[in-house]
């Protein structure tokens, strides 16, 4: 009987340190958006004292109520949950090289990669039907 309340113990303070560590997140992904609590509470859907209380780790985020706060920092659940400290610079490609944006694509995960390659070959599909039917309904 002893050991159960002892896993029950560790789980509690495991599921304590979660929600702590997901307050905490939360509230320096805010403060580097610079955005103020009531801002964050009313997107979220939740009264500014309950919101207070998840960022110091008091009452855990419903999962609806982190998924609104995860859109309004336009990040996913997960980079949420698993913020390391910096929000990652806005990567863009638009004045880079060709060689710098095919480098940028290699970085992709597998998954993402093959998406940019399926997007590419579509539109070079798209360009080669539309060069081939403006000349053969030309020609008629």
């Amino acid at each position: 009987m002893i050991l159960k309340d002892v896993n029950t113990a560790k789980f509690v303070l495991y599921q304590l340190q979660q929600s702590m560590q997901i307050g905490k997140n939360i509230k320096k992904i805010r403060e580097q958006k610079g955005l103020m609590q009531k801002q964050v509470a009313t997107a979220a859907g939740i009264h500014a004292s309950n919101y207070s209380k998840i960022e110091k780790g008091e009452r855990e985020p419903s999962i609806g109520a982190l998924d609104k706060i995860a859109k309004l920092f336009q990040m996913s659940v997960d980079e949420v949950i698993h913020f390391e400290g910096k929000m990652p610079k806005e990567v863009k490609i638009k004045d880079k090289t060709v060689s710098e944006k095919l480098q940028l694509i290699e970085q992709l995960e597998d998954e993402d990669k093959q998406a940019v390659y399926r997007i590419i070959d579509g539109m070079l599909t798209k360009t080669k039907f539309k060069d081939f039917f403006q000349k053969n309904v030309a020609s008629m």
